[in-house]
């Protein structure tokens, strides 16, 4: 009868320890931080490497039958000396008391890793069992580990039962033969949901130019823990930008450029996230490309008199800069019509103007051909009047050869050429019509 009492009561207060606010430990899951950030210098041409490693990171399988979380109380100070491990119990649900005399005194929930309550229980509290007692909690697969701290006195005073805080920690004070319970509560889901142990972590890579706040950086590479990667950016810079395949097996997340360009200049971030294990960290490159080295010329050998190199030197008025590339894009087929337009518009005017040119010729020679046509009809008929007029000037001249004119001559020349002019001369027939078509004709 009296078990089954104490057994009722260890009930009844496990359940008034679930409900209780407070008492419980820090959440596992850290917020996102900073973890560095540091300022490197590569000189353009090299292969950069900027480091991102973390063993939290590294993605491994359960193969002791999820064993890797584990809780276990431990008791220091007093009469005990050093500290002692009294229980421990794995989320698998396997429990183990140390000494002999905690059996069936020191009791665990059983189902502490699906609730969060990983109280402990002294069904008969005795002086011997007063001292300090920590409850630690450790993932062995995020490398997490947490502890609690409580005093725990026993007193023969009723009265003098209860709990306070003294600054730092609990303080229990719980009658002598009566159960205590040491409360310790963690429901954070790292420790209590085991089907979530083997959810995916990501990492990606950002990078933002110089001038570019953070958040606008531009996405440069995911990685998931099932092998999926995708790149982003400008497809020529994702054949030099690579993560090693073995990242997840390795821890080691680390960014190579190879090779370096002076546009690379800029900020890089690492970021990686755990959300099974609550971890999420960045860490932050400022990557500076300076130039590349320039090498010194060997030294001259003496020999043969000669102490020039048949290289020629450099000017020193050249300074190394950065590297231009000239793209040629190809024109397009709306460019070509373009320009035929063009050739085919002028030589089309130029048609135009030619055919102008030839009708005012034209029409210039058919003008000047009726105008010199209007003439000679002129000119002949100037010429059959003539004509007409020279008869009837003969027919005269006929009747005043007849005359007999006495004139006075000064010399014998002039005498001789007055007869002459005066004589008479033969009758001609003269063919007007004839006459009148070699003019014309001419």
């Amino acid at each position: 009868m009296e078990l089954l009492s104490r057994v009722l009561l260890w009930k009844l207060v496990l359940l008034l320890g679930e409900c209780a606010v407070g008492k419980s430990l820090r959440p596992a899951t850290p917020g996102s931080s900073v973890v560095s950030e540091v300022t490197v210098n590569w000189a353009a041409g090299t292969g950069a490497v900027l480091r991102c490693q973390s063993p939290r990171m590294v993605w491994t399988q359960d193969r002791l039958h999820d064993r890797q979380r584990v809780v276990h109380w431990d008791l220091s100070g007093g009469s005990h000396g050093p500290a002692r491990r009294l229980v421990d119990m794995y989320s698998a649900g396997e429990q183990r008391v140390y000494e002999p005399r905690d059996r069936g005194r020191l009791l665990l929930s059983s189902s502490a890793f699906y609730d969060g309550n990983f109280s402990l229980l002294i069904s008969a509290a005795e002086e011997t069992d007063e001292g300090l007692y920590t409850c630690n909690l450790h993932h062995h697969y995020c490398h997490l580990y947490e502890s609690l701290a409580i005093v725990l006195k026993v007193t023969d005073d009723p009265l003098a039962a209860g709990a306070h805080w003294d600054g730092e920690k609990e303080v229990l004070v719980v009658e002598r033969g009566a159960p205590a319970l040491l409360t310790c509560v963690n429901r954070a889901h790292v420790w209590t949901d085991r089907h979530l142990e083997e959810a995916q972590q990501v990492v990606h890579w950002d990078r933002q130019p110089p001038g570019v706040p953070h958040d606008r950086a531009d996405r440069l590479l995911d990685l998931y823990a099932s092998g999926e990667r995708r790149a982003y950016g400008p497809p020529f810079l994702h054949d030099r930008v690579t993560v090693g395949t073995d990242a997840f097996a390795r821890g080691d997340f680390s960014l190579r450029i190879d090779p370096l360009e002076p546009a690379d200049e800029g900020t890089y971030s690492c970021h990686l996230h755990h959300h099974y294990c609550g971890l999420h960290e960045r860490r932050i490159f400022h990557l500076k490309v300076t130039e590349p080295a320039v090498e010194p010329r060997p030294p001259e050998s003496p020999g043969n008199g000669s102490s020039h190199s048949s290289a020629p030197n450099p000017d020193p008025s050249l300074t190394h800069g950065r590297s231009v590339i000239n793209v040629i894009v190809p024109e397009g087929r709306a460019h070509f019509f373009q320009q035929l337009g063009y050739v085919l518009a002028t030589l089309l005017l130029f048609i135009l103007l030619l055919i102008t040119v030839v009708l005012a010729t034209r029409k210039r020679r058919h003008r000047g051909g009726y105008a010199s046509s209007d003439k000679k009809l002129e000119k002949s008929k100037g010429k059959d009047l003539n004509m007409a007029e020279l008869a009837v000037v003969s027919g005269d001249q006929a009747l005043y050869r007849s005359e007999d004119i006495q004139l006075d001559y000064k010399n014998n020349i002039l005498k001789e050429r007055a007869e002459l002019a005066h004589s008479p001369l033969p009758a001609k027939n003269i063919d007007l019509d004839k006459e009148f078509r070699k003019e014309y004709c001419k």
